[in-house]
Order: structure tokens, then sequence, then C-alpha cells
């Protein structure tokens, strides 16, 4: 088994090759010179307003690496031949596939134009390099293939890569031909819940319910660039705001020993300039610097200089904004979420990443998007940074049952490398290893996985187990920054305790049919509202207990599920196709705000009650009369462990054998460990 432990660049050493053939415009799409005929979109169950503006010349053309630019690159995506493969089929090599599929959408969508899946595909296509890019080396970048690939050039094998999140590189300097087309073949396989790979909410065959279509084969940007011996592979940028200093790694390629200038601009405005020793920690001291936030996502602008003996031999543009992530107590004495020393609530959706979309938080009132079990492209981070949203970054899961052996190792080094290319981007705030017990297999792995999380990247908190007393957990590891809990329709009422906050990590789920706008014609939610109105105001109402669980109880950050329809899910702020808005957005953005302005670590009692809230009957009550429902307010309980009703003095009660049965009423600050029976999310 292959793993991956971090993204180098794999060098072919065969026969010297020079870069020499048909110049092109630098960061133009090229198109392949010998496809076949006849490619058409699929037609999909849902458009989105941006579907039919996708085309052969436009798929995904903005440069895909926005923390490490150069001026001159070329675009692969567009147009490439394709076709099934069978098991140990050899790479068709001069030979044209009699499909085509439009890079980077994975086959089974509509865009790709093939709209099925296959275990495993071949992708085929030509390449011409500019003649003005003679003399240096040639990069091939794969910004994802799902899940396991090689790659040819010209017939010889360049590459090998597990991992469909993460991306590869490799220098093809070696195998290209002096002048003509250069052919480029990839094989890909994708065997999704057959297997333990990392696969989030994929599945073969989408269910119905929480679990949706996979994604198969090359789903990010293809693209290649010119770089010198000598060049800047990486950069490694961390925020220090108590030396009010940006700590800056230049990872280079090429002879050892050689200076990396670092410059940061406010605007065009030079602000401050390190230089240093390449591949070692250089500190850039910004007087004053501008804080990042979500009401300011200050970024600073970057160039950064490779020099040998006094040549640039090569430069880079890049960002970051100055910001900590911490934790920091109250006046009520708990401890809560902190950003730039300050308490912050984060207030979060949900976001599963399906039909890439997600920038809608702002505008609705939200500061945080919790990426679930999927990992973008780099340009969604970089709108991110620049929008002031921050990120929890989840680890995308295995299928639900616990990992086998075989798989455990595969899995942590995806979760490393998905640090290692994320831990630069300002946004991202918190890492997330697990969820809800998918793929968990023992407490003290769980554990020990959340310490190397945090011993990788101490900049940042770590959610060791998001949904610790939902589902397939094994329960509280205690380590990491945070106890989660899930909470449908919730929101949960944890409690921080010792070193670690206490978030609610999914509530809500409140849902709506909306007609000609549901992937499969109908669906479900946690709870369905007959029209707009009553959603608005059923979240509303959750949204209100959110700030007094804040404040009476300590949670410092919620999740609400979730920004749009995904398939079967009906319960989005916003349907499937993004064509239909399903709430009143003035009101989800007044309440959002008073949650940010509300949860300041003071303990107040939360906003004034609405009218027609419950006196003399309390706030919660449980006849237990053959149900576990709040007869007058919003947590309905459940059993726990095994606990039932049974006949009681009057009417019915619960029947505990006093071996950790309990009703779990989720409507008090505590932090039980529990098995919550609901569908997981």
């Amino acid at each position: 088994m292959l793993l991956r432990t971090h993204r180098r660049r794999l060098s072919v050493l065969l026969a010297a090759g020079l870069l020499a053939t048909t110049a092109l415009a630098a960061g133009n799409s090229q198109a392949a010179t010998d496809q076949t005929t006849g490619w058409q979109v699929g037609t999909p169950p849902l458009t989105t307003p941006w579907t039919a503006d996708v085309s052969p010349t436009n798929a995904l053309p903005e440069y895909p690496r926005p923390q490490l630019t150069r001026d001159r690159w070329q675009n692969l995506n567009g147009l490439w031949q394709f076709a099934a493969a069978t098991p140990g089929e050899a790479p068709p090599i001069g030979r044209s596939l009699a499909e085509q599929v439009l890079v980077p959408y994975p086959i089974e969508s509509a865009l790709s134009g093939i709209q099925r899946h296959e275990d495993r595909m071949w992708y085929r296509r030509t390449f011409t390099v500019p003649n003005n890019w003679r003399g240096q080396r040639l990069l091939l970048h794969f910004g994802a293939v799902d899940y396991d690939a090689k790659v040819w050039v010209n017939g010889r094998q360049v590459a090998t890569h597990r991992g469909g999140y993460d991306g590869f590189d490799v220098d093809v300097t070696n195998v290209l031909r002096r002048s003509g087309p250069q052919e480029l073949i990839v094989w890909a396989e994708d065997l999704t819940d057959e297997t333990f790979q990392p696969i989030g909410k994929q599945r073969e065959v989408g269910d119905h319910g929480i679990f949706y279509q996979g994604s198969s084969g090359i789903w990010r940007t293809v693209w290649m660039e010119p770089v010198n011996t000598s060049s800047i592979d990486r950069l490694q940028l961390t925020p220090e705001l108590g030396t009010s200093s940006l700590k800056v790694t230049a990872d280079t390629s090429g002879p050892a020993g050689l200076d990396v200038e670092v410059t940061a601009y406010d605007g065009k405005r030079k602000v401050a300039t390190v230089r240093g020793k390449a591949d070692t920690e250089l500190k850039l001291s910004i007087k004053n610097p501008k804080l990042w936030s979500p009401d300011s996502p200050f970024l600073y602008d970057l160039k950064v200089k490779l020099i040998d003996r006094g040549r640039t031999v090569d430069q880079v543009g890049s960002y970051s904004g100055m910001r900590s992530v911490g934790k920091v107590k109250g006046a009520d004495g708990k401890l809560r979420l902190a950003l730039n020393g300050k308490i912050l609530f984060n207030l979060s959706t949900l976001d599963q990443g399906f039909w890439p979309d997600g920038l809608q938080h702002k505008e609705l009132g939200f500061n945080t998007v919790r990426k679930h079990i999927k990992v973008e492209p780099d340009r969604w981070y970089y709108h991110a940074d620049k929008l002031g949203l921050m990120v929890w970054q989840d680890m995308p899961a295995s299928k639900t049952d616990a990992m086998p052996e075989p798989w455990r190792a595969q899995f942590e080094a995806e979760l490393h490398e998905m640090v290692e290319e994320h831990k630069s981007f300002t946004s991202i705030t918190t890492w997330v290893p697990f969820n809800e017990g998918w793929g968990e297999w023992n407490l003290a792995d769980t554990g020990r996985i959340a310490d190397s999380v945090k011993q990788q990247d101490p900049s940042r908190l770590v959610n060791a187990h998001s949904g610790m007393n939902c589902c397939n957990s094994k329960g509280d590891s205690g380590r990491g920054d945070m106890i989660d809990h899930h909470a449908y329709l919730g929101p949960a009422t944890s409690a921080p305790a010792g070193e670690r906050v206490a978030v609610d990590g999914e509530h809500g789920g409140f849902g709506l049919k909306t007609p000609d706008h549901m992937w499969f014609g109908d669906g479900f939610a946690y709870e369905m509202t007959p029209d707009k109105t009553t959603l608005t105001r059923r979240y509303v109402e959750n949204q209100r207990d959110v700030l007094r669980s804040a404040n009476s109880c300590g949670i410092s950050g919620s999740v609400y599920t979730q920004i749009t329809d995904v398939e079967g899910e009906l319960n989005g702020f916003f349907t499937y196709d993004r064509q239909v808005s399903k709430m009143d957005t003035a009101q989800v953005l007044a309440v959002n705000k008073s949650i940010i302005a509300g949860a300041d670590g003071t303990g107040s009692s939360g906003p004034p009650l609405p009218p027609g809230t419950p006196g003399a009957d309390g706030i919660h009550f449980y006849p237990l009369d053959g149900t576990a429902e709040d007869a007058v307010g919003n947590n309905d309980a459940t059993l726990e462990n095994g606990a039932v009703f049974a006949p009681g003095k009057n009417a019915q009660g619960v029947e505990l054998n006093g071996s950790g049965q309990f009703v779990d009423t989720n409507a008090s600050c505590s932090t039980p460990v529990a098995t919550t029976p609901r569908p997981p999310g």
C-alpha cells in the first residue's frame, strides 16, 4: 500500500531532454490535438445557475495555487479522451480512446459528459510545451485524482499516487520529446465504499439519505509550469502575534544553501523584509500588524525570491493574514474559543461541498464553516481567506465501520498530508480528525491521532472527535481542544471542562420540500416544515436556544445543518441547485448577529423571551407517556442504553436498570457520552 507522507516533487530519471516545442500564451488552457469528436454535457436531475456556462473552453480556468503563484503556467483542463479500464490492462500508448471527458469534473457528473461510475478508467490527451520554456524543468501538477492514480508521459510511467483528496506533482523533463506533441495518459481506480479508503460522504450508489453519489477520477485542475533547477516548492506561513511576526519557511528543490528574501506589502507599500537561508524558518517582523478577522479579513501580499550567489533564480507571489487562534476564559469563568486573544463565538453551518459553492455563509451572518468530511481545491480556501470565513476542516472519513489494520496507517498518512498542504491558509482555525466514530477503531488511537495533529500544527485547535456522543463513536478520548456533541434538533448543551472548550458540532436540520428543486423529487429532514414562514420561525427559535446554551452552558461554537440541500437531504438554507432561498434571510441574519454579539463570555441569560414562552409550566416538561416528547420546550428526550417505557404508579414511566441507563433530555449543561438513536450526519 502506498502511503502519502508529504507532497514532494517526483523526478523522472531517464534520458535527458530539454523543453522545446510549439509556443502558447502562458496561462492559457491548452486543447489536446488528437481528440475524438462528439462530447456533450449530460442531463442532470437539477442544474445550478452556472451549469450552462461551463464548456470545454472554460473548465475551471483560474490559477489553481493561489498561495504560490508564478506568471508562467498552462491549464490542461478541457476535453481528454476516456475509456473504462480493466484490471491489469496495458496503458493505451499511442492509441485513441473512444469517448471524451471534460476534465476536471468527476466522471459521475453530467458536466464530465460520462455520467456513470467506473471502478477503473483511462484518460489520454496530448500537450505541447512553449518554445519560451526552453532550458527549464517541466512540472505536471494534479490537484486531485480519486483514488489511486498512475501517470505515463510519452510511454514512460512517471508517477504513482494514492489518495483522493491531496495533490501530487511530477517533474517530466527527462521523458519529453524534443519537439511536437507529448502524450499524457492517466489511469485511475476508485473502488469507493468497496474498501476502507477515505471517502467522506461518497458512496458508489447513493442511499437517498445522508450518503451521496461518488466522485471518481480527475476532479481538480491538471496544469503545468516551467521552473529552474533551483526553485521554490512550497511556502509554510504561520502568523505569530506575540512577536508581531510571520514565520516563513521556503521549501526548495535543487542545490542546498541558497538564500531566500521575503517581502510583505500592504497594497503597494512595502512593510517588512527578511532574508535568510532557504529551507529554514525565517521571521518576518511586521510593526503594528493589521489583524485578520471575519469583520476585517486583511491579507498581506508576499513576494518571495530564491537567490543563488546574488542572482534571483526563482520568484513567487503569496499572501497571509495575521491572526491567532486560541482559548480564553470569559467573565463567567468558562473557557471559550478566541480569535486574536478575544472571545469570538464560532457560528457555523455544515458545508458538505457537493456541487461546490459554499460562499453564501457571510451574507447570512455566519463567521465560520465546518467543511464536512471533504477537502476542497485551494481556491476555495483562498476565497474563505479573502471573505473572512473561519474554517473547521474535517478529515474525510472512511465508511462507518471500524477501519481494519491495513487501512489505518493510510488514513493517518492522508490526514497528516491534508494538514501539511493546508496549514498556511489563514481561514483554517480547527482540524477535525474524526466524525461520529466513522472508521474509528479504538479510543486510545483517537487520542493519539489528535495529539499528533496538534504536534504537527500547534498554531491551530484540534477537535479530536466531532460528535463524540453519537452514533459509532467510541466515546470521549479526553484529547484535543474541544468537547464536541451533536444534537438534533438540539442544540447541544455540553459544558467546557479542564483545558477543553465545549461546542455544538451539529444541530438543527429543519427541512422544507421545494417542488422542481429536489434531486430525487422528494427527501427528508430531521423536522419537516410546511412553508418558508414556519421554517424560518423554527430556525430562529433553534438559534435562540443556541445563545441560551452559550450563555448558560458555555458552548462557544455551533454548526447548523446545513447550508444547502444535498441530494435527499432537504434541510438547507438553499435548494441543492442554489436556485431558491428557503428562509427569510433578514430574520436569519438578525438572529445570527445576536448570537455572535451575545455569546461574549459574560454568561448573561440570553435574549428576552418571546411572547408565548411557558411560565408556570416551566421551560421543559416530559410526561413520559410512552414517548419522550418535550411537551413544553424544544428538547425531546431519548432513552439511552436500553432504558424502556414501563407501567408506572400513574400511567407510564421509564424503567432503568441502574447500570448506565438514563433519559437524555439534552436540556441541561452536561458532558454525557451517549449513543443517540438517529441517522448520523
